[in-house]
């Protein structure tokens, strides 16, 4: 686990709260471009590589995957996804959303909460689990297959702490 500190910003708003900015990052490298492990919880939608707010896999690996930790489970309603808007919108095709409370494969065996067939280049999509909730402390993006690269711009997490009423928290 990458050893980051923690931030206190979260984007919040009556109905809902995005936990990301909360969580630590498990895995996202350092690429050659110098992005930060941070970038695709810093609560920016900024799509652009270029200007730091993006991270990537290692180019042409085999089913690389991102993960955040939010340090405790929580009943997850929705999670929203940035793209990379100055190229490669492809990369995301076929890539995974799968939520957990295992480790079991880097958390890649973790129940499938949606998959992403493809966002367009630069825009954010909002996916809700099947079933409309699932819970648990850790959230992957996994793009299974050979020769793949995983960007993310932007992942939110949104949630309420495991074990409360959805009613009591909206």
């Amino acid at each position: 686990m990458l050893s980051i500190s923690k931030t206190a910003t979260g984007c919040e708003s009556p109905t809902k709260r995005n936990y990301c900015p909360l969580g630590f990052p498990s895995r996202i490298p350092i690429t050659q471009c110098g992005t930060q492990r941070r970038s695709s919880i810093d609560g920016r939608r900024n799509s652009f590589y270029s200007n730091g707010f993006c991270s990537h896999t290692a180019e042409d690996e085999t089913n690389p995957w991102w993960r955040v930790d939010l340090q405790r489970s929580f009943t997850i309603t929705a999670v929203k996804v940035t793209n990379r808007g100055d190229c490669c919108a492809e990369r995301l095709d076929g890539a995974e959303i799968r939520i957990g409370n295992s480790l079991e494969n880097n958390g890649n065996n973790n129940p499938r909460c949606a998959s992403i067939s493809h966002i367009k280049a630069g825009k954010t999509y909002t996916y809700r689990c099947d079933g409309g909730s699932m819970e648990g402390r850790f959230v992957n993006v996994f793009l299974p297959g050979q020769m793949k690269t995983l960007t993310l711009c932007e992942v939110e997490v949104y949630a309420a702490p495991a074990g409360r009423l959805l009613s009591d928290w909206i």
